[in-house]
């Protein structure tokens, strides 16, 4: 789909608004207007008191027109991207018969705009203003927004200037899912590489813990997740769990969570393995409990395997446990999606955290894309999940979109009382600093004044593997960069 920008250069924006509404159609940017053919001409003009949006966008032989304007001092650049946005999403509306359920927003992190207004002091009612009159947000996404960032304010205040957050990740997995796009490695290909990883790994973990020390930080929760981190032996899991405890100060932790993940990598020895080393949260992810569904996604579990999973870790005495369940999955329908989350209700976990399927291009599925639920369908799954969720007795309390998302839906972590995922929360709020290890990991220092200082490990494991001294050193000077280091909380 065609997109032609006059009198502006916000090309990010409006190709964010234009995949957001249009999301199976291809960005195409044209250096002259066009005519004949699917796209949009998004202009910017400025006059002696106003500056204007308009947006001309033409679908299946269709087109709407649009316009947005301001006084010229209020005209900031947010705000000039704003109106832009506005505009386009007035005129598309208009040819897609309905509004999509997150309106005009097109970014990741929805609730920050609704954290960010009751953290300055606003209200419920002007955080649900502000959704609904600047980006047209339907009343129930309004609502869940809304509700995790009350989750995200009690969270916040569990926080000290210079708290932060710890990532492990071990990016391995005993196959390939046709949905998944992240930077993972099979055993049956890379398997030779998780001993070299997992050394690697240790020192880069200890080169944090030194820092962390020097800097006089807290570290308030752990996460090791991946790919698939029980994808370790029980062996190779206590010894990543030893480094952690002989490096990282647990004193002032508040919750340790271990991603099991998949069932067919669990068994009583990992997860005694990571109850005796203080990890209270464990997460079992199902994404399904239709077997055949399970198959054609390419899971080697079935769902008595999960539920055999979930016995264990309980018997181990976690107190803490999170299931996913994905909303889209090839072959599953409501009523399936349904009985699913039922039979995942009816085992009681803490959290339970609903995906929808996002097809991203580094995926299998992306490019055979057979017996793929409807978008109406997928939205009849996730008002159902809503719906019983809410009856049996879970409250959301994180949440954030992807691209390509089946119906540009959302994910959303559930939660019994008590029990929210507060790494979940700081990490997708970006309330403090999020430290992290291993390969692909995204250092997030959270500097005064809400600025935000990237840092980023080696993508794959090989890379990771050969450049662990600089990573590691990388790592110790990390020290002064953390010591002025606050919650990003306004």
């Amino acid at each position: 789909m065609k997109l032609y920008l006059r009198g502006h250069t916000y090309r990010y924006a409006m190709e964010q608004i234009q995949l957001s509404l249009f999301p199976n159609e291809r960005v195409e940017y044209e250096a002259a207007p066009f005519a004949g053919c699917d796209g949009a001409v998004s202009s910017l003009s400025e006059g002696a008191r106003f500056v204007t949006a308009t947006a001309r966008v033409t679908y299946h032989g269709r087109e709407a027109f649009a316009r947005q304007s301001i006084p010229r001092s209020e005209a900031t650049e947010p705000i000039r991207r704003q109106i832009l946005r506005q505009s386009y999403y007035r005129a598309a509306v208009q040819l897609l018969g309905a509004e999509p359920p997150w309106g005009a927003l097109s970014g990741v992190r929805p609730t920050k705009l609704t954290t960010r207004c009751l953290l300055s002091g606003g209200t419920v009612k002007d955080a649900n203003r502000l959704m609904r009159e600047t980006y047209y947000v339907s009343p129930s996404r309004r609502k869940l927004c809304i509700e995790c960032s009350e989750a995200s304010l009690a969270a916040a205040k569990l926080l000290e200037p210079g708290d932060v957050s710890l990532y492990v990740g071990i990016p391995f997995c005993p196959t390939r899912c046709v949905y998944c796009s992240f930077v993972s490695q099979t055993t049956g290909q890379s398997g030779a590489l998780i001993a070299p990883y997992l050394d690697a790994l240790i020192r880069e973990i200890e080169s944090l813990g030194q820092a962390l020390r020097e800097a006089g930080t807290r570290v308030r929760t752990i996460y090791i997740g991946g790919g698939t981190p029980t994808t370790l032996t029980s062996v190779q899991l206590s010894r990543l769990m030893d480094a952690i405890d002989n490096s990282i100060d647990r004193a002032a932790l508040l919750e340790y969570t271990v991603e099991g993940g998949r069932p067919d990598t669990l068994d009583a020895e990992k997860f005694s393995v990571i109850a005796a080393h203080g990890a209270g949260r464990v997460s079992i992810n199902p994404q399904s409990m239709n077997d055949a569904v399970l198959r054609r996604v390419g899971r080697l579990h079935d769902a008595d395997m999960i539920v055999r999973s979930y016995e264990q870790a309980r018997q181990a005495g976690f107190s803490a446990v999170n299931m996913d369940l994905i909303a889209g999955l090839p072959g599953d329908d409501p009523d399936s999606f349904a009985a699913s989350l039922a039979r995942v209700i009816a085992l009681g976990p803490e959290n339970i955290t609903v995906h929808s399927l996002a097809l991203k291009k580094g995926a299998a599925l992306y490019a055979h894309r057979e017996n793929l639920p409807t978008d109406e369908a997928v939205g009849e799954m996730l008002a159902g999940a809503e719906d019983a969720l809410r009856w049996a007795g879970y409250a959301p309390y994180y949440l954030y979109r992807q691209k390509y998302m089946s119906g540009s839906f959302e994910n959303v972590g559930w939660t019994k009382p008590g029990h929210a995922c507060l790494y979940n929360i700081y990490m997708m709020e970006e309330l403090q600093t999020i430290v992290s290890c291993g390969a692909g990991g995204m250092t997030k220092i959270n500097l005064p004044h809400g600025r935000l200082e990237r840092l980023h490990n080696p993508k794959y494991p090989k890379e990771y593997i050969e450049r662990a001294d600089d990573v590691c050193a990388g790592k110790r000077g990390l020290a002064e960069l953390l010591r002025p280091a606050v919650p990003s909380l306004t």
